[in-house]
């Protein structure tokens, strides 16, 4: 055994700061033990004595201490026995373990490594050095602890983080079901012809709107609407547009004035855009701005007087099940002052079919980054041309889902169907 020297500390106190407050004093030598006790004691800390290793161990497993100094040569449980266990208990924090020892050999040293030993300090102990290795070990569990506490903070973060979207989601789910709840008949018969109306958003909910009203003796309104942008905000202003472009009275949509009759007749499609774009500019006032194709359908001749707003061009499936696409694209709502729009026609024959979508369908990419464009979606119009209303829905969406790669959607999807039925022969105008 060496000789016992007197361990000459360098005055210190230990911080509140400290990591390290509670040191294991492990030695079988009760007179090391004691004079390691001392110095450990003058520099500050709670020192507990251990004479071997499976007191040691005990004491471990209901004290929380900071640190571990243990001799290596003891008999029953040595030092090396002591560390190992030592690290296999549960703890909620680490404990910085350092063996004390006369062996300076590589292989001895890399042993203790190995079992978990953080640092080692050779005897007779000098207090200079103590107090360094400590301040070592000390800087080591402190950034260990604030690692902890960072962590901890993420994971009380992310649980509220957590929280607040499921409860976000449960709104989104709600937000998503009264967007839905705008479009009040997803199917109308109107005798001479049938409108039938799909919104499919790209998320919780869209920026996508498509409606029909009765605009006046033996005429209807079909619309379709695409909000700039996406989420809540989008889907916000198509219930406001879905307010304005309500069916009823006169007072209650823009594009209904009374008759002389005291009976609702419709505006020309393109004063209904003209009001609306000065409704988005001087009430509204959102960096927003939307898309619309408004049609206005007589049952009786099949003459469709359609206004395009920067929507995509409408297409007519023809009763022969080739597809043509019309219009003359025009201004977004919602962007400039005092914009013109221009109406068109076009006239249905019976068996004819007009289509007003969202670019949700020509804009899609596949896995290419190809777009589908107009080209491509006329062959899927065609492909289901014969299709009942609903069935035609469901198959452009496989369609869709297929042209993307089984990839989520990027856009909403909306289209409104009109199925013409009358008896007027086919005549197309300008």
């Amino acid at each position: 055994m060496p000789t016992l020297k007197p361990i000459e500390p360098v005055p210190r106190t230990v911080t509140t700061a400290s990591a390290i407050r509670t040191v294991l004093v492990v030695d079988d030598s009760r007179a090391q033990r004691r004079l390691t006790v001392a110095t450990l004691t003058k520099l500050g800390y709670d020192v507990i004595e251990a004479d071997g290793g499976k007191e040691a161990l005990a004491i471990a497993a209901r004290t929380d201490v900071d640190m571990v100094l243990s001799d290596w040569m003891m008999p029953g449980m040595d030092g090396l026995e002591l560390c190992r266990a030592f690290r296999q208990l549960p703890r909620d924090r680490y404990g910085y373990f350092m063996l004390l020892t006369s062996k300076s050999e590589k292989g001895a040293v890399a042993q203790g490594l190995d079992v978990g030993a953080d640092d080692f300090l050779s005897k007779p102990i000098n207090g200079e050095e103590l107090r360094a290795r400590i301040a070592a070990g000390d800087r080591i569990l402190r950034m260990e602890r604030e690692l902890n506490e960072k962590n901890r903070l993420i994971t009380a973060t992310l649980e509220e983080i957590s929280s607040l979207y499921d409860s976000l989601d449960r709104d989104l789910i709600e937000a998503r079901k009264m967007q839905q709840a705008l479009v009040r008949d997803r199917f109308r018969d109107f005798g001479a012809a049938q409108v039938s109306l799909m919104l499919k958003p790209a998320g919780h909910v869209g920026g996508d709107l498509v409606g029909m009203f009765e605009s006046g003796e033996g005429r209807v309104g079909v619309y379709a609407i695409d909000v700039s942008g996406h989420g809540v905000a989008s889907a916000l202003l198509t219930a406001r547009l879905a307010g304005y472009l309500s069916p009823g009275t006169a007072a209650q949509s823009v594009a209904l004035v009374s008759d002389e009759t005291g009976g609702v007749r419709a505006l020309a499609p393109e004063e209904v855009a003209a009001r609306l774009n000065k409704l988005m500019l001087s009430e509204v006032k959102s960096d927003l701005y939307f898309t619309m194709n408004l049609a206005f359908i007589d049952l009786a001749t099949g003459q469709v007087d359609i206004t395009q707003c920067g929507h995509p061009h409408p297409a007519v499936i023809r009763r022969n099940g080739q597809v043509r696409y019309f219009g003359k694209g025009g201004l977004p709502i919602g962007l400039i002052t005092d914009a013109e729009y221009d109406r068109w026609s076009v006239t249905l024959a019976p068996g004819d079919r007009l289509v007003l979508y969202s670019d949700g369908f020509t804009e899609c990419h596949d896995s290419a980054g190809d777009e589908l464009e107009e080209r491509g979606f006329a062959k899927l119009l065609m492909k289901n041309a014969h299709l009942p209303p609903t069935a035609f829905f469901e198959a452009l969406t496989w369609d869709m889902d297929d042209f993307a790669g089984g990839r989520d959607l990027p856009d909403d999807l909306s289209c409104a169907l009109i199925d013409f039925r009358g008896t007027a022969d086919a005549v197309e105008t300008r």
